[in-house]
């Protein structure tokens, strides 16, 4: 099973909150309580994603972070590299040197496509996506008259 860390889950949520007002200067106490995760663990995702460049980091009295672009440009293909690093399924997808069977592999063509189609994937949803209101399917009626014919 493809499983992300919590570190990135949470990281979701925290950008989520942040792109709803990304114009505004985020303080890491604020997020917590708006969130409800822990403001150390807030401290440490924001760390990580101004590192990779997702956030600016803003220093003063009325320092915190904001997002280094627009929800529209941040991929959650960018959000899952800030926190887990490369993107990839099997470990020849990212690097051919740890692997002991790469040279005798047939079927290492065929896992670049799968990861490059997953990263293709990732990239193409955006924060801007992730904060659209969840829609939910209007209630459709079907006469019992056409289930009989």
């Amino acid at each position: 099973m493809l499983k992300l860390s919590k570190l990135t889950d949470y990281a979701t949520v925290v950008l989520s909150h942040m792109a709803k007002d990304n114009a505004a200067t985020h303080a890491a106490l604020e997020i917590s309580e708006m969130t409800g995760i822990a403001q150390p663990t807030v401290s440490k995702v924001l760390k990580m994603l101004a590192k990779a460049g997702v956030l600016n980091s803003v220093r003063g009295a009325k320092g915190g972070y904001v997002l280094a672009r627009s929800p529209e440009k941040i991929t959650v293909a960018s959000v899952i590299s800030a926190l887990e690093g490369p993107i990839a399924l099997t470990e020849c997808s990212h690097s051919h040197r740890s692997c002991e069977q790469a040279s005798g592999c047939h079927i290492q063509g065929g896992w670049n496509l799968i990861n490059q189609k997953i990263f293709n994937a990732l990239e193409s949803v955006t924060l801007a996506d992730l904060i659209l209101p969840v829609t939910t399917p209007r209630e459709v009626t079907i006469p019992v008259t056409s289930l009989y014919r």
